[in-house]
């Protein structure tokens, strides 16, 4: 069974740093491009940020300039490094594959909290 796994998340202070990783099951990670949407409480999922197979991305105006997303295909593997983070960062980080710019497969999600 093809699954995404998220982890890294937790709690941080604001201005704070922190790395949230996806590592996928399927060999034919390098195939996809993927998406780390995120979804706080009372609000809609948005997608913050992505990435190509042939490795460009783009962010969303809320994150661009502090969050950097990037994928290792030979580990299966993407990141989201966020800096800078502020309150309005706090969520449940997920990660997916994208299809024409849809997202696919989804993960479990990881809990980012930014707080003092």
């Amino acid at each position: 069974q093809v699954q995404l796994v998220e982890s890294g998340g937790g709690l941080v202070q604001p201005g704070g740093s922190l790395t949230v990783s996806c590592a996928a099951s399927i060999s034919i990670f390098r195939f996809y491009a993927m998406g780390w949407y995120r979804q706080a409480p009372g609000k809609q999922r948005e997608l913050v940020a992505s990435i190509g197979t042939g490795g460009i991305t783009n962010y969303s105006d809320s994150v661009k300039g502090r969050f950097t997303i990037s994928r290792d295909n030979a580990k299966n593997t993407v990141y989201l490094q966020m800096n800078s983070l502020n309150v309005e960062d706090t969520a449940v980080y997920y990660c997916t594959t994208l299809v024409n710019g849809r997202p696919g497969l989804w993960g479990q999600g990881t809990q980012v909290t930014v707080s003092s």
